[in-house]
């Protein structure tokens, strides 16, 4: 008797429906065709144990699974469950009327109980899209896939009350996520503010304005001179995800497998923390089994990489193409997959190996030649991809022990989500939707500045030897800083301002 069953294999952050048909004739043996590997080929093993240890039958007979399209390499032990139900109907041990009108993924322990997937939120996407009634997996992803509306969510905890809900004897009540109380009211909930920031205003305002345009920023200064908690607060201040961003961002999580038993949506920005030893593939992506790496799961947030020339040279150039397309291609001599990447990158470094160069208190002890190995293993290029770089210098015991209210982070979002609406309103109908992400035909366009700025201009980038790119960066800078302060036209003060936010720039050229 043959017999349907239908599951999803990912492919990058999308899924694929997988057809998977079981044929069961006279013989022995069981076979799996259609390009398995070994972890659904190993799943013999545990649907029979499965099988034995809940009263049911298994078939003494030739079992036939081809997993269609065959020409696409099924991976991972996620497809126990709809090979072990298209089995037990094709034995006629559980009836098959409705089982294609069902998704069903889940991995088989060898009691029959259920194991979560990755990938749920991409695959309960697919099934609605090609319009299945429903989506039957584990318990613990029920919520992640419950997220997507207009499809039938069914959690489950092992093989028998799946049975039971295709045989017709188990009610099993579909997994309801309230969106609003999900996404929109936890979106503005941190447990991190600016206001715990004491002193560094001239910090902060940088920070805001790369907030506001999408901007890459670079921190430079001594131990404790509060760079890492600076970083660790920019989310607080940047816009709310939208539900779309939202989506996405979470779809990437999902087929990571980051997203946690009690999790629906991600509700906010993500920022992602690699340790410096962190590898390429770790970085961007890959591997043998194809992973997003940590660019891909800083999509639409933050990446901070904490004493960035403490990373192998290699890992930071691989960073360059993402910073400029926003996406990162793997390609491998068996796949190629596209994850995107659009983050915003704070880096943090210190001005010399001793770390005090710039101290106020302490003295450097290093040599001239040692400050510019360590300033050089930031290549040019790289460093022209980062719009924003900034001195932070320690504060001192008065501003610490200050008992005067620094400004929250809803204050400066309000401002921030202010000029992202002139900058949505300017880029309208495009997939740009901030400052940073303009081309250079749209530089050209949007801004336009005087004669006076101009020469002030021309001679920051003569007398800093700055390159194409970075002119093209100050602009964009500039840009968003007269958004701030609702300006149609980009002034003197702005340009003066974005040029400001070139520190690395100048102490690179006073070396």
């Amino acid at each position: 008797m043959l017999v349907k069953s239908f599951g999803s294999a990912l492919q990058g952050i999308d899924a694929l429906t997988i057809t998977i048909e079981v044929n069961v004739s006279p013989g022995v043996q069981m076979f799996i065709v259609g390009l398995p590997d070994n972890a659904v080929k190993e799943s013999q093993q545990r649907i029979f144990s499965a099988f034995e240890n809940n009263g049911y039958r298994v078939p003494g007979k030739k079992i036939v699974v081809n997993m269609a399209p065959a020409n696409i390499k099924k991976e991972g032990s996620y497809f126990d469950l709809p090979i072990a139900l298209a089995i037990l109907a094709a034995s006629e041990q559980m009836k098959s009327e409705i089982l294609p009108r069902y998704v069903v993924m889940g991995e088989l322990s060898l009691d029959g109980s259920l194991k979560p997937i990755r990938g749920a939120l991409p695959m309960a996407l697919k099934a609605r899209e090609e319009g299945y009634e429903g989506f039957v997996l584990p318990e613990d992803n029920a919520r992640e896939a419950a997220v997507v509306e207009g499809l039938k969510v069914y959690g489950v905890r092992n093989l028998r009350q799946v049975v039971g809900f295709f045989n017709g004897t188990e009610f099993l009540r579909p997994c309801a996520v309230d969106l609003q109380r999900e996404f929109y009211h936890r979106a503005s909930v941190f447990d991190l503010d600016f206001a715990d920031v004491k002193g560094q205003e001239g910090i902060k305002r940088a920070l805001e304005v790369a907030a506001a345009g999408g901007h890459n920023v670079l921190m430079i200064g001594p131990p404790g001179s509060g760079k890492t908690m600076l970083a660790k607060r920019m989310g607080t201040i940047m816009p709310a995800l939208t539900l779309e961003e939202a989506l996405e961002t979470t779809k990437i999580h999902s087929v990571a497998g980051k997203i946690g038993a009690q999790e629906g949506l991600l509700t906010k920005r993500p920022f992602r923390s690699p340790h410096h030893t962190v590898s390429n593939v770790a970085l961007v992506g890959g591997g043998t089994h194809p992973q997003p790496g940590e660019i891909s799961l800083a999509h639409n947030g933050i990446l901070f990489l904490d004493e960035l020339p403490e990373y192998s040279r290699s890992v930071l150039e691989v960073m360059r193409q993402p910073l400029e397309d926003r996406e990162v291609t793997v390609v491998r001599s068996k796949y190629s997959v596209c994850y995107p990447a659009n983050f915003m990158l704070i880096a943090s470094m210190n001005p010399c190996p001793c770390g005090y160069l710039t101290h106020p208190e302490k003295e450097c002890v290093c040599k001239i030649g040692d400050i510019k190995r360590y300033m050089n293993k930031i290549s040019g290029p790289l460093l022209d991809r980062i719009d924003i770089h900034i001195e932070v210098m320690p504060i001192g015991f008065s501003q610490l022990t200050s008992v005067a209210p620094a400004e929250s982070s809803a204050v400066i979002r309000e401002r921030v989500m202010a000029a992202r609406k002139i900058q949505t309103d300017r880029f309208g109908g495009t997939s740009i939707h901030a400052n940073a992400m303009m081309n250079s035909r749209m530089v050209e366009k949007y801004c336009t500045i005087d004669d006076d700025s101009r020469r002030l201009l021309k001679t920051a980038i003569e007398n800093m030897g700055l390159s194409a790119r970075a002119y093209h960066r100050i602009l964009k800078v500039a840009r968003t800083i007269a958004d701030l302060e609702g300006c149609a036209r980009i002034a003197r003060a702005h340009i003066a301002e974005a040029v400001q936010y070139r520190s690395f720039d100048r102490s690179q050229h006073m070396l």
